[in-house]
């Protein structure tokens, strides 16, 4: 257990806070609704330390109906003493960038909030921010208002509004309008995220109330059986192959945790953290996990005599498919690029994954000789797919006379700098060769599809690679398909740094989209993660007044302020299809970089981007129909 004396000296200060305001992208990765909910998460991610640090056993959230946050725990409370610098150490760290007690760790030995930015900068992105403190018998209160505090110290230190025998911080604050595009939480991925932390800490219970709506909505998230509940409640609607297999240890002051089980389908679900923090593009944790995992398969394939002499090993992707794990981290000192930790940077932490992993699932596999059947035996199919496919998969990935850039399909830029190339994924050839009229020659290329491809949720990997929509892509991106197909996936030889789908504005256009976004997700995800994939925004209207400028109103809303505006006669044209625009006018509203609409996607929360995806684009309908049904009223529907 961490040190009890969290007190006013346990604050470092690096710098004082600038520009939060201005760029806070660089602090909550987007203005968007991602960036919204992050304010959630900043604040629960402090209160988790406390847990972490074994001061905090509960952690209430509660969405409020004026729009604000309200984040309570029975922690310690935030230190309220005199600091160094001359105030109250709680106003030091809500008004200070780089100020906390997590660049002490005497204070937290590990912690998920390692730069000390999260207070400071949801108090700079909140209209107000209102905090209490229960700490030495009082309640200590503070008020801010975009990051000013209102409040007058009492020689130096807050006013108490009362006497209490709790300990624990409350938290109050409502989003700036200013700021963000949007100033609505979204619950289901709060409750997401708050129940994906509930596993991870299995000790802790997590209160989440919905306020705003008729009626309260109230879940408790408490998750005693920790990472193997989380892989059980991931694969609940699977096949699985195993009872889940889970082992916890230490290396050199890193723990390590995990839970793994396979189920009967080709693709992998590895999910990595470090601190609780979400780690969305992996690590050096999970590719130590990984790495060593596959080692330890191999070796036992060939003592049980599965691999013969001559035979090659597994490869990694072999080992891996179907397999559903969770790989957890506590590091002292974890290193992440950017501020939204995405990905793990730690070498000790390849070597802590390794060291443990190695150790415990041989320990395991040991002592379960069945399970270890199953798993290589899973391996085994995958090969053997493989091995099947891989003269035609050799042809089709590596062989240039098999390459659509020289079957007039694919119109390809001029430029082979990467960084300034895009392809646009157009439906249709009638809108393909609008496209390819209307494109800047020198870094645009244009691929044509026909229709719908394969929903390669519903298919098995062979079909996927027969697949010539599919096959068209793989050859067009330049940088291979998935791992152990005869080309692996390799992002850094991506030929194009946007791939941009430009679909009709209609149902079928949206299902195209769903379907090429469904791909990308399940077999080339680095594409989504690393920001490659767009969806282009066809305007749906243009508006032509009998007197002045013609201009493209690009939804239903733009159409709405456009009519209060506009006091005279005007005409309106409705787009239902791309093919519909002539090519001087698809460059002007959807192509040109001056002027177009790009939807970058996104990927926060992989637990519910992938069971969400498994729903709707699977092959169960009750949960699908059921999911309609409770979303009916958001639907926008195209009549």
């Amino acid at each position: 257990m961490a040190k009890n004396t969290y007190d006013a000296d346990s604050i470092a200060v690096l710098e004082g806070l600038e520009a939060v305001r201005k760029r806070p992208g660089m602090y909550i990765g987007s203005v968007s609704t991602k960036g919204l909910n992050h304010l959630i998460y900043e604040i629960v991610d402090n209160s988790v330390d406390e847990h972490l640090a074994g001061f905090c056993s509960q952690i209430e959230v509660y969405l409020e109906k004026d729009g604000s946050c309200t984040v309570c725990d029975n922690g310690r409370g935030i230190p309220v003493g005199m600091h160094a610098k001359g105030m109250s150490a709680e106003r030091l760290v809500f008004t200070t960038l780089h100020a906390g007690g997590k660049f002490d760790h005497s204070v937290y030995k590990t912690s998920g909030g390692l730069h000390g930015v999260g207070s400071s900068v949801v108090n700079a992105l909140s209209v107000y921010l209102d905090i209490e403190v229960s700490r030495d018998g009082y309640v200590h209160h503070d008020h801010y208002e975009r990051g000013n505090p209102t409040v007058e110290l009492i020689n130096g230190l807050l006013p108490t509004i009362g006497k209490t025998k709790q300990t624990g911080t409350k938290i109050n604050f409502l989003p700036d309008p200013e700021i963000f595009e949007k100033t609505r939480f979204r619950a289901e991925e709060a409750k997401s995220r708050m129940h994906e932390t509930a596993y991870l800490n299995p000790e802790l219970t997590i209160v989440f109330e919905d306020r705003r709506g008729a009626q309260v909505e109230r879940m408790e998230f408490h998750e005693p059986d920790g990472l193997a509940g989380f892989v059980k409640d991931l694969n609940r609607s699977q096949e699985t192959i195993h009872d889940v297999v889970y082992f916890k240890g230490e290396h050199e002051g890193i723990t390590v945790e995990c839970a793994f089980q396979y189920i009967n389908e080709f693709h992998e679900n590895v999910l990595g953290f470090c601190n609780n923090i979400y780690n969305a593009e992996g690590g050096t944790h999970i590719t130590g996990f990984k790495t060593v995992f596959t080692s330890v398969i191999n070796s036992y394939a060939r003592e049980l005599g599965v691999l013969k002499e001559k035979d090659s090993n597994f490869t990694g992707a072999d080992v891996r498919n179907g397999m559903t794990a969770v790989v957890s981290i506590k590091h002292p000192d974890p290193r992440f690029e950017g501020q939204t930790k995405t990905k793990l940077d730690n070498q000790d932490a390849s070597k802590a994954a390794s060291k443990v992993t190695g150790d415990e699932i041989q320990r395991y596999f040991d002592r379960n000789l069945e399970t270890l059947k199953a798993v290589i035996g899973c391996a085994e199919k995958a090969a053997k797919i493989r091995r099947t496919e891989e003269k035609a998969k050799t042809n089709l990935l590596t062989k240039q006379k098999f390459s659509f850039d020289s079957n007039g399909k694919l119109a390809n830029c001029e430029s082979r700098d990467a960084s300034k190339c895009e392809i646009f994924i157009v439906e249709g050839d009638s809108a393909g060769g609008s496209a390819k009229t209307a494109r800047n020659r020198t870094y645009q290329a244009i691929l044509p599809i026909r229709g719908k491809i394969l929903n390669v949720e519903k298919a098995s990997i062979d079909k996927v690679l027969a697949n010539a929509e599919i096959k068209t892509m793989i050859n067009a991106f330049g940088c291979g398909f998935s791992e152990g197909y005869g080309n692996d996936f390799d992002i850094t030889k991506l030929r194009y740094d946007k791939i941009i789908i430009m679909a009709d504005a209609d149902v079928d256009g949206a299902h195209i989209s769903t379907l090429l976004l469904t791909l990308f997700y399940r077999f080339m995800p680095e594409l989504i993660y690393e920001g490659h994939v767009y969806i282009a925004m066809p305007p749906l209207y243009k508006a032509m007044p009998s007197r002045g400028k013609e201009e493209y109103l690009y939804d239903d809303k733009a159409l709405e302020r456009y009519r209060k505006k506009h006091t005279g006669a005007f005409t309106l044209q409705r787009y239902k299809g791309l093919g519909e625009m002539d090519s001087e006018q698809l460059w002007e509203t959807t192509m040109d970089p001056e002027n177009r609409r790009l939807k970058q996607v996104e990927i926060e929360d992989a637990r519910l981007a992938s069971s969400v995806t498994e729903m709707l684009m699977g092959t169960e309908v009750p949960p699908r129909r059921r999911f309609i049904y409770e979303n009916a009223v958001d639907a926008e529907l195209d009549i």
